[in-house]
């Protein structure tokens, strides 16, 4: 990997170009860099719900999860590096079969709502989801491990349902959408 900064404002960027772990200038414009941007977004998001009040173990999942998007980050940075490992994914498909099978069937779809925590979750939700798009366009023009595209999009899910997992915990449950099928009692 490249130099660590030391001296944040180097004004080499000045150009619209921005330098990757290997040295290389590319613009800040490219496909990579917004790639890169969206993770570091998502992590930056997770790093507000991390203020909320969160049941511990939610709490050391978010913060895994914040160190394996650093990876993520890491093998973007760099092309033709893996950071990011197959065991990464696996871990968010274990969180996933936890934390669902302690929720209840889902009768409509629901709105990005209720308690502030769950909220935060679902921007994480489609932070992460967009990241994930810019991966897959990324991935379509240069060559990509297969491990940032699926834990992008496990991590989506996880958020998905530690949203509703956060409003439960709070007392607040599921905010359902009020579609014509729910008025009409068709549940």
């Amino acid at each position: 990997m490249g130099n660590r900064l030391t001296h944040i404002a180097t004004r080499t960027g000045d150009a619209g170009t921005t330098g990757l772990g290997n040295n290389q200038r590319v613009s800040k414009n490219s496909l990579r860099v917004h790639a890169m941007g969206d993770v570091d977004e998502l992590n930056a998001h997770l790093g507000l719900l991390l203020c909320e009040e969160l049941p511990a173990d939610v709490r050391t999942l978010l913060v895994e999860i914040q160190h394996q998007l650093f990876n993520l980050g890491g093998e973007l940075s760099v092309p033709g590096f893996e950071l990011l490992k197959a065991d990464a994914v696996l871990a968010l498909d274990q969180a996933l079969e936890r934390y669902n099978a302690e929720l209840p069937r889902l009768q409509e779809f629901i709105l990005p709502a209720g308690t502030r925590a769950a909220a935060q979750a679902h921007i994480c939700r489609t932070v992460t989801r967009r990241a994930e798009r810019q991966v897959v366009a990324l991935g379509q023009e240069e060559a990509l491990n297969d491990t940032p595209r699926q834990y992008l999009n496990r991590l989506s899910d996880l958020m998905f349902v530690l949203a509703r997992v956060l409003n439960r915990t709070h007392g607040t449950g599921d905010v359902y959408w009020k579609s014509e099928r729910m008025q009409r009692g068709e549940a």
